[in-house]
């Protein structure tokens, strides 16, 4: 019977998370209700196959509650979305109703080992007919996996983190570190890039800003937080220090630039996303640390909050200042974050791009 509930649970939430993703990347004010009709309802024929859980055995307690709680934070989400839409697409009603995304896959991500559908799902897509990838996964190496860390009392220097399944002590790994936005945390922003992080063999790291957002003007306590994480980070696991990125959404794509451009940064790459920019910001760096230093820069093209306009007045004042510039202009992309473009940026740390 069990078997039998998971082929009809498992398909409607899954669906229905690919469809929350698809909000999530594609929102924009204007078009909330066009995003809305196209995705239709998925959620409706998991809201009446949820309540089966309840009639699991006390063996299975522990898949019943994660698929649970994966189902009751997916339903929430789109229960949220349907009453923002009600209210003519209010902004913070949105935000606030995509929150449980994270919280839905958080939930269902620790039986990714046991079930394949959900260890596909947990993959960028061009990955999920690698058959051999999935094996390595459902064979987790020691220490890997999602990694809750928290600082010490009143530190707040808190970050997530993933370690591939696939993780060999023996090979250097590249590492992702990858800032949220203004009023995120780590905790959330580590599910924007999990699936290609696993996909990828990178180590990911998500930190949480020292205070309501990163540190863009007067005191930085956050750039020294970073480097202290990471150096916790590389001695436990075996980091490529040459494939180092400094990644971030919004006001963590600006922090990629406040602290990616100073002299002493540890970081390799940066790759900033829908940031804002000043050109400041290219004229008081470090010649040495920006000569050369490789920036992918994605902006899109219906940002409303910082017009695309900022992202090329930076492409043009950080080639002035010689850093070697990747520019992606995305027509169909406002303010969210483009999931699809992180194989690439892989891709692009890799050298393989």
């Amino acid at each position: 019977m069990e078997a039998d509930d998971l082929t009809e649970i498992l398909p409607p939430l899954l669906q229905s998370l690919e469809a929350l993703g698809f909000i999530a990347r594609h929102f924009n004010p204007p078009d909330f209700a066009d995003v809305m009709e196209a995705v239709g309802r998925p959620e409706e024929p998991l809201r009446d196959v949820h309540a089966r859980l309840a009639a699991w055995p006390d063996r299975l307690v522990h898949v019943a509650n994660a698929l649970d709680r994966a189902c009751a934070e997916t339903l929430l989400a789109f229960d949220k979305l349907r009453g923002a839409l009600e209210e003519s697409g209010d902004l913070r009603a949105v935000f606030r109703a995509l929150r449980h995304f994270p919280l839905a896959q958080a939930a269902l991500y620790p039986l990714a080992g046991d079930l394949p559908p959900v260890s596909r799902f947990f993959l960028e897509p061009a990955a999920r007919g690698d058959a051999d990838l999935l094996a390595r996964l459902s064979r987790p190496g020691e220490d890997t996996g999602v990694i809750e860390v928290r600082g010490e009392a009143g530190s707040h220097a808190d970050f997530s983190l993933y370690v591939p399944e696939t993780y060999d002590p023996d090979l250097p790994a590249p590492l992702v570190m990858a800032l949220h936005g203004g009023g995120g945390n780590g905790r959330s922003f580590l599910w924007s890039w999990l699936r290609d992080a696993r996909a990828h063999g990178a180590i990911l790291v998500t930190p949480s800003s020292l205070g309501d957002t990163w540190a863009l003007s007067g005191p930085d306590p956050d750039t020294p937080s970073l480097a202290r994480i990471l150096e916790m980070v590389s001695a436990r696991w075996n980091v490529d220090p040459t494939r180092v990125l400094l990644t971030g959404m919004s006001d963590g794509g600006t922090f990629c630039y406040v602290s990616g451009l100073e002299p002493g940064s540890p970081f390799t790459h940066l790759a900033p996303v829908a940031a804002s920019f000043h050109p400041m910001l290219a004229q008081m760096a470090d010649r040495d640390r920006i000569r050369d230093l490789p920036i992918h820069l994605a902006h899109g093209t219906l940002d409303w909050m910082f017009p695309v306009d900022v992202a090329r007045q930076a492409h043009q004042a950080l080639t002035r200042a010689g850093a070697s510039v990747t520019y992606v202009e995305i027509p169909d992309l406002s303010h969210t974050y483009p999931r699809e473009l992180n194989p690439v940026i892989l891709g692009w740390v890799n050298g393989t791009a």
